[in-house]
């Protein structure tokens, strides 16, 4: 029962997107309604509570608000029921479905799983989750919007798009636990992501079902060469991939292997990726038809969700203004040069410019001019010395070296549609958008998805014109296993990765925290990415892990000097300065430092002890 109201909440939420999707396009099948649905519900869910919090705060009454304008939604999206049409079902979820429900499994066992007493998680989730599961829990706890920082003490820009959190932050002001706020809506998210993926392909490569499923299997199982790294040389080379840390055929940085699978490595463990494609998927479908296919009347939907993705991923909504810049393009030179044939894309980019704008201004753009590395040259991606074009060959493989015959043979449209891509690749390739070079792939999977597509067509079209079916049938096999090889290892070693992250006594600490501690309690503790009092409680912290902090542009040399000096040359002026209310020391702590814990024992009382934790209250309960 303790879940009920939010299955309730996700379901009117659920039923308001559908309808929205068959309003919108009551000709297309349900293959197409409901994965666009579920984008349609991601977008009222992220926005709604959030809008309804900007006056009330991020409690009951905002998601209660929230609720109701959903269900007013739906009922005028549900008001004129057209006809039900199959679709493509079939061969849709025959395509869709098996990676949906393997990717719901690696959550299950990678977001807070039960064990011995512990949380567990898999290999992709040990380093981000913690940061994911602090965000999502103090926004409920603190109720504040926008909300401030969690990780360093004195931030109140948040460095990290927080729709993508807030979006699990709704269940758990609805009472669900915290493994199910996150999960329910990844779940809806990842089934977005799939379906319109699909979606879209199969849109431009004019419904074909066969190349459709081969752009996806590109797409999602799509990998390089790394593989080869792993056989050979020494006994037990080969079973590494499924017993060390991160050295896959995807993920192998010694080799220079930077071309991760975008399931294990970007789906699962990076919400903002997540929600971003669930959205951006969506818009590239609309932007297809409007563009290419005249479909005008489609420009305002695609602005409002189009609006949603400055704070759910920043990067989606650049990939999206720069394949729109080109698609415009097209549509100019291909179709009438008239005013009335301007209008739509004048009304798309007004609308979505009033919508995006203001969160860039206010939130966006503050934290990239405020912060550190971000918006600098930087030639050539997350090469570490390899020739330029070895680089990508060993770590995309088939579909690179497809892409330019490929691109040679295509229709123009193709050619076109492409174009998007390139414009994405070139920036990409030489600006990077935030402090880690890394995570220009966010872009650049946007130019992979829509190479695969133009991959896949041309090798079907290869294939297809071989004399001897039994011949294209060997080589289109043989040609699919290379090209996917790397990436079924890595998701194999992803599904039986486990590692402990929360040990009994650091659950029961954060249990205690969060019915002890008032809401905006600010607790000194050490660095550590591992810390259950923010990221299990979702209280505030001095100073966060680097891994974070340093990522997201913060200026955090001030509060990681205070957490040193607190904890090795403690005085009451000090923790006065910095607003301490409680002190926590543990194995962490005492491994990183040379604490004085005999001056908090002197002068103040112990609030928590158990076993290596121990909690100093430092001032009165308020």
């Amino acid at each position: 029962m303790q879940c009920f109201p939010s299955f309730a909440c996700l379901a009117l939420f659920l039923w308001a997107g559908f309808g929205l999707a068959r309003r919108l396009l009551p000709s297309e099948g349900v293959d197409v309604q409901l994965p666009l649905g579920c984008s349609f519900s991601l977008a009222l869910l992220e926005v709604l509570p959030a809008l309804a919090a900007l006056a009330l705060g991020f409690r009951l009454p905002a998601v209660l608000i929230a609720s109701a304008a959903v269900l007013c939604i739906g009922c005028w999206a549900w008001w004129i029921q057209p006809a039900w049409h199959k679709g493509a079902l079939c061969p849709f979820l025959c395509c869709t479905l098996p990676l949906w429900l393997f990717s719901i499994g690696l959550l299950f066992t990678h977001e807070l799983y039960w064990k011995n007493g512990a949380y567990y998680t898999g290999q992709s989730g040990y380093g981000d989750l913690p940061m994911h599961l602090a965000f999502i829990k103090s926004i409920a706890v603190q109720g504040s919007f926008p909300p401030e920082y969690p990780l360093l003490a004195g931030q109140t820009l948040f460095g990290y798009p927080f729709l993508c959190e807030s979006v699990s932050s709704v269940f758990l002001v609805l009472g669900a636990g915290l493994k199910t706020a996150c999960m329910l809506p990844q779940i809806v998210a990842l089934f977005a992501v799939f379906g319109m993926g699909w979606q879209l392909a199969r849109r431009i490569l004019g419904s074909h079902v066969g190349k459709a499923c081969l752009a996806y299997v590109l797409f999602f199982l799509g990998s390089g060469f790394g593989f080869v790294y792993f056989f050979g040389g020494e006994a037990g080379n080969f079973t590494r991939i499924f017993t060390a840390f991160y050295e896959t055929p995807t993920n192998y940085v010694e080799e220079n292997v930077r071309w991760v699978n975008p399931i294990a490595d970007l789906l699962i463990p990076q919400r903002a990726t997540l929600f971003g494609w669930a959205a951006l998927f969506a818009c590239l479908y609309l932007l297809y038809r409007f563009a290419f296919e005249r479909e005008h009347r489609l420009w305002a939907p695609l602005a409002l969700l189009a609006g949603t993705l400055p704070l759910v991923h920043t990067h989606s909504l650049l990939a999206l203004v720069l394949i729109s810049a080109v698609w415009l393009m097209y549509a100019v030179f291909s179709g009438p040069r008239t005013v009335k044939a301007l209008l739509p894309w004048c009304g798309y980019a007004g609308l979505a410019g009033v919508l995006c704008l203001p969160q860039l201004f206010g939130v966006i753009f503050r934290q990239t001019s405020t912060g550190h590395n971000f918006l600098r040259f930087h030639f050539n991606w997350a090469n570490d010395g390899d020739p330029y074009l070895w680089f990508y060959i060993k770590n995309i493989g088939l579909v690179y070296l497809l892409l330019i015959p490929a691109f040679l043979l295509a229709s123009k449209a193709l050619r076109w549609m492409y174009g998007g891509g390139l414009l994405i690749l070139l920036v990409s390739e030489f600006i990077l958008f935030q402090p880690n070079p890394y995570d220009n792939n966010k872009l650049l999977f946007v130019w992979h998805l829509l190479g695969c597509i133009l991959a896949a067509d041309f090798l079907w079209e290869f294939l297809a014109g071989l004399r001897s079916r039994r011949a294209a049938a060997l080589l289109g096999s043989c040609l699919v296993f290379l090209g996917t090889f790397g990436s079924i290892l890595t998701l194999g070693r992803e599904a039986v990765s486990q590692y402990q992250q929360f040990d009994e006594t650091g659950i029961a600490v954060a249990a205690f925290v969060d019915e002890n501690a008032s809401a905006d309690a600010l607790f000194l503790t050490g660095t550590q990415h591992l810390n259950s009092v923010v990221s299990l409680a979702g209280r505030d912290i001095v100073c966060g892990s680097s891994l974070y902090v340093y990522y997201h542009g913060m200026d955090y040399a001030a509060q990681l000097q205070a957490v040193k000096e607190l904890y090795e040359a403690p005085s009451e002026a000090l923790l006065a300065q910095w607003g301490i209310d409680y002190v926590m020391i543990s194995g962490w702590e005492r491994s990183d430092y040379t604490v004085d814990e005999a001056f908090y024992a002197q002068y103040y009382p112990v609030w928590y002890q158990n076993g290596s934790y121990t909690i100093y209250q430092i001032t009165e309960a308020s």
